[in-house]
C-alpha cells in the first residue's frame, strides 16, 4: 500500500506576515501583537515565526522596513511630480507626519526607537538608513527649491536636520495624542515655520501667526 505523502508546512510570503503585523498593530497596538497570535493569523507556530524572524525585534524591525518601502515608494512619486518646490515640501511633510492618534507606522516606529539601545551594529545601521533616505530626499528637495529661488539660500544638510527633528517631535505627540497636537495642528505649526525659515528676504505671503493650542 502506497504511503501518504506527509504535508509540508509551506510559510506564507515574507510580506503577508510583514502586513498581518502592521494590521495587528493598526487593531490591537503594540500589547496586542504576540508570537502566538500572529502565528494564528498566518496559520503558523510561534516556533516557526522565530525561525524565520529569530526574534520579535527583528520581526518588528523588518516590519518597519516593509512598511518604510511603500512610503519612500510615495515620497519619491511625489518629490518628482509636478508643482512648485514648497508644494511639494508640504507634501513631503504630510507624508511624514503620523495620520493620528496611534497611527500604526509610527507606533511601530517608536516601538523599534525604544527597542534600539539594546540594538546590534547591524539593525542601528538598517534603521539609520531608513533615516538617511527621508533626509536625503529632504535635502535635494531644498536645493532645488533654493535653486528656482523660492527658498533662500540656507545650509540644506542643517536645515533638513532641524525639519526633521521638529517633525519627530510633533509626530510623537499626536501619535501619542498629546492634547493640542492633532495632526492638522501640526501640519499648520509645520506651514509656518518653513514660512519662517525658507521664504526669501522680501517675498510674499509670509506666516501667520499660529494661535496657542487651547
Amino acid at each position: 500500500m502506497p504511503s501518504t505523502p506527509r504535508r509540508r508546512n509551506i510559510a506564507p510570503p515574507r510580506e503577508d506576515v510583514l502586513a498581518a503585523v502592521m494590521a495587528t498593530v493598526a487593531e490591537r497596538g503594540l500589547d496586542g501583537l504576540t508570537m502566538a497570535g500572529l502565528g494564528r493569523e498566518v496559520h503558523m507556530s510561534s516556533g516557526h515565526l522565530l525561525y524565520y524572524f529569530r526574534t520579535k525585534d527583528e520581526l518588528l524591525l523588518q516590519t518597519l522596513e516593509w512598511s518604510e518601502a511603500r512610503l519612500g515608494a510615495g515620497r519619491r512619486a511625489l518629490l518628482a511630480g509636478p508643482g512648485t518646490a514648497r508644494e511639494r515640501l508640504d507634501a513631503y511633510i504630510s507624508l511624514y507626519v503620523p495620520d493620528g492618534h496611534r497611527d500604526p507606522h509610527w507606533t511601530l516606529w517608536l516601538e523599534v526607537w525604544n527597542r534600539s539601545q539594546g540594538a546590534d551594529d547591524d539593525a542601528r545601521a538598517r534603521q539609520a538608513a531608513i533615516e538617511d533616505a527621508w533626509h536625503r530626499d529632504l535635502v535635494e528637495l531644498l536645493s532645488e527649491g533654493i535653486a528656482r529661488g523660492e527658498f533662500r539660500a540656507v545650509d540644506t544638510g542643517r536645515a533638513a536636520t532641524r525639519l526633521r527633528a521638529l517633525m519627530d517631535g510633533f509626530s510623537v505627540h499626536v501619535t501619542v495624542g498629546i492634547p493640542g497636537t492633532g495632526r492638522d495642528q501640526v501640519l499648520e505649526q509645520m506651514r509656518v515655520y518653513a514660512d519662517e525659515t525658507l521664504t526669501p528676504p522680501g517675498a510674499s505671503g509670509g506666516a501667520a501667526e499660529v494661535p496657542p493650542a487651547s
